[in-house]
């Protein structure tokens, strides 16, 4: 049996395996998910902070029920996700004498679900998905966030491959699933069903696994590979289409920039996904103060259009498109368009699609459900097969550009344990060097970058720059980058130590080190980082 969380930005949803009816099913907690009308059970990605030293929270609709999300409150949080393991410039409050992390909230915020529905689990595994270019610091901080959760076995599946399954499209080959939710979008050309002699040549697959059990024990499991060949994603979400909401009603009408405001818009964004107008009326019975917010949908895209939000999914979908093509792949040999997340209901984002496909190839009925019930399929007789999804690499002194620049070391799709390793020969760069420290880094796509910061109490975000590779350092710190002593001291002009590098089955890169000169062996089969 098998249980599997989809953390979202704006909405959290979480999926179980119905054995009586062999289906995946949307688990309801009460308090905590948002029941409206034939909507599945969705859980609000909200956070009211109570006391941190004992770290009491409330989480989900138990937030909205008591109207703690309308109120200026610095206890109570939204839109964390996108805080973890970025960057941020601005602050996050103290409170209780503790100074709060990103990661501290997700924590509090996914180990409360847990806890909810650990008295009734009889599950033993939890499957998380995972946005496609998740980098390993975010994935481990997901899979340790749960680990109280009685299980045998987590497991991490990448979005896309779990939105194609859960659509119910793995007959199918070439998929673009368009992943927009509350904080980011990402566009994934993915081929499923590669044939087993592709398989012996290429690496396919781009699934992460934890734990000790393997699906790939049993030989009557059916072989479920997936590869990504194209994909381009950005930081920009539902939540961004609030702030631009917010910050029209209060130029229009000069309404101050409030948490209830922020509310009001997004059930105005809710509304027009299904009508043509939309209104919201707020009336405070201790103030008497009172205010209509009124829009419609003509208006609403003429605001999209002036903020370049269409601009920006075209920059994307551009970017997809000419990737595939490098791979012969035209527009035409796509046979589904799989539509995901709350930010695909409006109708302007579906036109919008449409403009690339016919109206047949795009699917767009399950936009909250397919990536959980999708990830259920991976204990339901697929097996599994493990990639790693970036490059790593070390870090050097570019003399040429006078600045840090990364030489890859192993490269994305590289299935582990790795049945060769790399080599790479390194010199003393000063006089007299008595060791050689080196810095790993995870290396992401080259992409938009994008820079996420405060504005007041919103946590918002705005396209800065593109063309960079992304990279995540490792072992930056403190007692971590030193590799090997050198005894005698080192000197330049001459190959000093042959280093060979691999990764093992538990996903260490580990690493030979020899001495050139004394032709001794300083480490063997040591651990450099874990890959997860």
């Amino acid at each position: 049996m098998a249980i599997a969380i989809d953390f979202g930005t704006s909405n959290t949803v979480i999926s179980r395996w119905n054995a009586a009816t062999q289906q995946a099913e949307t688990v309801n907690l009460p308090g905590l998910a948002q029941l409206v009308g034939d909507s599945p059970p969705l859980v609000p990605s909200l956070l009211y902070l109570e006391d941190a030293q004992a770290g009491r929270v409330l989480v989900g609709q138990a937030v909205r029920d008591r109207g703690l999300d309308l109120a200026n409150d610095r206890r109570c949080f939204r839109g964390f996700k996108r805080g973890i393991g970025a960057a941020v410039q601005g602050f996050l409050p103290t409170l209780d004498g503790q100074t709060l992390s990103f990661e501290q909230l997700g924590s509090w915020f996914l180990q409360t679900l847990l806890a909810a529905i650990a008295p009734t689990a009889t599950e033993d595994s939890l499957i998380l998905t995972v946005p496609v270019d998740s980098f390993e610091a975010y994935r481990l901080w997901l899979s340790q966030a749960c680990q109280a959760f009685p299980a045998d076995t987590v497991r991490l599946l990448d979005e896309p491959t779990a939105a194609a399954l859960g659509y119910g499209t793995a007959d199918r080959d070439l998929l673009l699933v368009v992943d927009f939710g509350g904080g980011t979008v990402d566009l994934s050309l993915v081929q499923l069903n590669a044939s087993t002699q592709a398989m012996k040549t290429k690496p396919l697959g781009f699934i992460l696994k934890w734990g000790a059990n393997n699906l790939g024990d049993s030989p009557a499991q059916k072989i479920q590979t997936a590869r990504v060949l194209a994909k381009a994603g950005q930081n920009l979400g539902g939540n961004d289409i609030d702030n631009w909401l917010v910050d029209y009603f209060a130029r229009e009408q000069g309404l101050p920039k409030t948490s209830l405001l922020t509310r009001l818009a997004e059930r105005l964004k809710l509304k027009l996904s299904v009508q043509p107008t939309a209104t919201e009326v707020y009336f405070n019975d201790e103030t008497l103060e009172s205010y209509e917010l009124a829009l419609t949908r003509d208006r609403f895209q003429q605001l999209l259009t002036e903020q370049r939000f269409f601009d920006q999914l075209d920059d994307l979908m551009t970017a997809v498109l000419q990737r595939s093509r490098l791979q012969g792949i035209a527009v035409q040999d796509i046979d589904a368009v799989l539509l995901v997340g709350g930010t695909t209901q409006i109708p302007a984002v579906q036109d919008w699609v449409r403009r690339y496909f016919p109206a047949e190839k795009v699917r767009a009925e399950q936009p909250f459900t397919a990536i959980a019930t999708g990830a259920l399929q991976l204990a339901q007789g697929f097996e599994v097969k493990d990639f790693l999804y970036h490059s790593y690499g070390v870090r050097y002194w570019n003399r040429r550009e006078q600045c840090h620049s990364w030489q890859p070391l192993v490269k994305a799709g590289q299935p582990y344990p790795m049945p060769e390793p790399v080599e790479l020969v390194l010199g003393a760069s000063v006089d007299n060097q008595p060791q050689i420290e080196l810095i790993i880094g995870e290396l992401g796509a080259e992409t938009g970058a994008t820079e996420v910061f405060f504005d007041g109490d919103r946590l918002v975000t705005r396209a800065v720059g593109s063309g960079q590779t992304a990279v995540q350092p490792l072992n930056d710190r403190e007692g971590a980058r030193a590799l090997a002593e050198l005894s005698p001291p080192g000197s330049p002009g001459r190959d000093r130590l042959k280093l060979q590098f691999w990764v093992d089955p538990e996903r260490y890169l580990r690493v030979n080190v020899e001495d050139l000169l004394t032709q001794r062996a300083l480490l063997e089969a040591a651990k450099v980082v874990q890959l997860s």
